[in-house]
């Protein structure tokens, strides 16, 4: 009887082990999708580089703007080849010093990229006008790199020293960004001509322009500062029919000198017509402040990049 029980717990613990393993090793519904974005964003971007930069000698920024003049000065040498090479001192320094898991995920994207990169051949976009072509460039290109960059990983190159700067010296990524592009677009100049340099420019300010689109775009919102004599109605108002957080800031009047609740909100693009109908059916004399923002993390808004 004692010896069934024992055999019979043994198996159920059995089944704990080998279902807790199973779970661990079946990925989550986010990492399959930053797999997802990671492989539509490189193809996307293996399909640019391959049919619009290199026939048309485009010179890209980072990583990739490295490679390609590599590969330009040495037509043998394989694109997808030189960009690995390129990422390997990059991709150190990142998993030593910036994170495991953005690592994870932007050595599967380095990867995945050169493999597109080695294996697809398709016929070059025909385009008289070369500004025309810096500019399809730029909207392909774009694209393909803000749909990587949606993931928690990225396609290497810049994006990891950029990250390690920030985190060491505390340096915008932007300015990382301006001053590695920089010097490229110097390279450029001096080793091709100035007009490869001005393609670039074009290019690199569409992509630029295209990435912003995909990753801020989708998720824009507005910041909404609400001045009123009916502040409590208001904040029930939109609490109720937007179901949007409100916060009051405590002001006084200059003019009056009478305290005043200021009520601030984040709300979307498409949720603003529909709150300023709510403010001034309530109160008509609101004065009212809508504001672009820049990024907002939080519950319901997003959350940071985990590195």
């Amino acid at each position: 009887m004692h010896g069934n029980v024992r055999v019979g717990a043994a198996m159920t613990m059995e089944r704990r082990t080998l279902g807790t393993i199973l779970k661990r090793m079946t990925p989550s519904r986010h990492q399959a999708a930053d797999v997802a974005l990671i492989i539509g964003g490189s193809l996307i971007l293996a399909y640019g580089v391959t049919a619009i930069l290199i026939p048309y000698q485009f010179i890209s920024g980072g990583a990739l703007g490295v490679a390609l003049i590599l590969h330009y000065l040495i037509p043998a040498g394989d694109i997808s080849l030189l960009y690995v090479l390129v990422n390997i001192p990059l991709v150190l320094l990142g998993w030593f010093k910036v994170g495991h898991r953005f690592m994870y995920y932007t050595i599967f994207g380095v990867i995945t990229f050169a493999v597109m990169t080695r294996f697809m051949h398709p016929e070059a976009v025909m385009i008289d006008n070369m500004i025309l072509a810096a500019i399809l460039g730029g909207i392909t290109c774009g694209t393909g790199l803000g749909v990587v960059l949606r993931s928690a990983g990225s396609l290497g190159g810049t994006d990891i020293l950029a990250i390690y700067i920030n985190k060491r010296w505390d340096i915008r990524l932007g300015w990382t960004y301006l001053a590695f592009n920089s010097l490229i677009l110097v390279a450029a100049a001096g080793i091709f001509s100035v007009d490869a340099a001005l393609y670039m420019l074009i290019y690199t300010f569409t992509a630029g322009k295209v990435i912003d689109a995909i990753i801020a775009g989708f998720n824009q919102r507005k910041q909404i500062f609400i001045i009123s004599e009916h502040a409590e109605e208001l904040s029930e108002k939109i609490l109720k029919r937007l179901g949007r957080g409100v916060t009051f800031l405590h002001g006084r009047g200059a003019y009056t000198n009478k305290p005043k609740d200021v009520i601030i909100s984040i709300v979307t693009m498409t949720e603003v017509g529909r709150l300023k109908d709510v403010i001034f059916e309530t109160d008509p004399d609101a004065f009212v402040i809508i504001n672009d923002t820049l990024e907002v993390l939080g519950r319901r808004h997003g959350s940071q990049k985990i590195y």
